[in-house]
């Protein structure tokens, strides 16, 4: 089933997610949901507080790049619970999208390598070290767990520039392709 994305400051967004344990009523359910919902809106990657559940779980799924990063071939993965526990000290800048935040791209810096601790869907632990495309993916959505969006990390003067669209995606006044809720109306787009 294709979940409704939340849109720009939705409260849901700007809370911090709880952990979860392997009881979480119909995970499994909820994550091939979120695998029908990044599918249908294009994106590289879904957390769950981007469609309403406020955990600590997030997909990726970055064959999207693969024609200019080849680690990105087959690149899908779940994380649940993820802690990310090395970040390097080079920063490279890129631009970012989002699909709370559609039709809007910005240079954010990042780090550009992280080591990464979480749990797959089948509970399985898993530490792992991501550079370039990957780790600016999944440090994206991992800020989505602790009520950030990659706007927040945009310089002021940038903002300024941006007041006018994100105003409208708060409000629900643009024309998306895929189901949308927004903070101000609480409507759904197709």
């Amino acid at each position: 089933m294709i979940l409704p994305i939340l849109g720009y400051n939705h409260p849901i967004l700007r809370k911090k997610a709880d952990i979860i344990d392997k009881d979480y009523p119909e995970l499994l359910q909820l994550i091939e949901d979120m695998k029908e919902t990044l599918k249908k809106s294009e994106g590289v990657g879904l957390a769950a507080p981007q469609v309403n559940r406020s955990i600590r779980l997030f997909i990726v799924d970055a064959r999207y790049y693969a024609s200019k990063y080849p680690e990105t071939n087959d690149f899908t993965k779940t994380f649940i619970n993820p802690e990310i526990i090395n970040f390097s000290d080079n920063l490279v800048y890129m631009p970012e999208g989002c699909l709370s935040i559609p039709g809007i791209y910005e240079d954010v810096a990042r780090p550009e390598i992280i080591t990464i601790k979480y749990f797959d869907e089948n509970w399985q632990e898993h530490t792992e070290t991501y550079s370039s495309i990957l780790s600016r993916i999944i440090q994206h959505e991992y800020d989505h767990l602790d009520g950030i969006l990659f706007t927040d990390k945009v310089p002021m003067i940038r903002k300024v520039f941006l007041k006018k669209k994100l105003e409208n995606i708060y409000n629900g006044d643009i024309n998306i392709e895929y189901p949308m809720i927004f903070a101000k109306k609480k409507i759904k787009q197709k």
